[in-house]
């Protein structure tokens, strides 16, 4: 396990008229990564961005850049994701029925490569991968629209797959995404997590970018 703790600004909530100023910010306040969720409509009701928007963040951003492709047969798309600049490419169990040989490929691409699995979803599905797996994305909402009430159960959730890591002395990061503020941050933490995407509490805290990313880092360490 890392000993860095991350915190992954999504993008999917910043003002998108404003779209460079708000990377800026969250590089200069500090941000570990710059999280791009990607959907198409079919496996999650909404549709965002694709590799195009990716390469723009690329050009604003020296931050990496974490793709979460909630999309069917993500295998497609792999290539030109990374080709857009993509430093981490996470897929979900649910849609890769050739779920090792995905994650092979997006290694091979120079890609960390990420498993995921929806709330409903068992911790069962990803344990034959874990192996192959640099990163673990546990979602705490059902995936699709920004906003949403974190999910409590799924703080166990995390716990059970830091055990399974640890017992296999896996490196791999334990990422959380959804609904992640200074209140819920400190439960993932203590599951387990090492990496915090957040949303609304970055882009829409009262007072700024920078407040809100200095506040999950002061919630991280037990204050607020």
């Amino acid at each position: 396990m890392t000993n860095k703790y991350i915190v992954a600004a999504s993008i999917l909530s910043a003002d998108f008229l404003r779209l460079k100023e708000s990377i800026a910010e969250c590089e200069a306040a500090g941000a570990d990564w710059i999280h791009v969720d990607v959907m198409d409509g079919n496996f999650v009701p909404n549709i965002t961005m694709g590799p195009f928007l990716v390469a723009t963040f690329k050009r604003a951003t020296q931050l990496p850049l974490d793709v979460h492709l909630m999309i069917e047969k993500p295998e497609r798309y792999l290539e030109a994701f990374a080709k857009a600049g993509a430093s981490h490419l996470t897929v979900h169990v649910e849609t890769c029925p050739q779920l090792p040989e995905t994650l092979k490929q997006i290694r091979s691409l120079g890609c960390l490569a990420g498993v995921t699995l929806n709330p409903a979803t068992p911790v069962s599905t990803i344990e034959p991968v874990l192996h192959l797996a640099d990163l673990v994305l546990v979602l705490s909402v059902n995936p699709g629209f920004s906003g949403q009430t974190f999910m409590p159960e799924t703080v166990s959730k995390v716990a059970q797959i830091r055990k399974k890591l640890d017992e296999i002395h896996s490196s791999a990061y334990l990422e959380v995404d959804g609904g992640i503020s200074t209140e819920t941050l400190p439960k993932m933490k203590d599951a387990g997590a090492n990496a915090f995407v957040s949303a609304t509490a970055i882009f829409k805290y009262p007072k700024g970018i920078e407040a809100g990313i200095n506040a999950l880092r002061m919630s991280l360490r037990g204050t607020q």
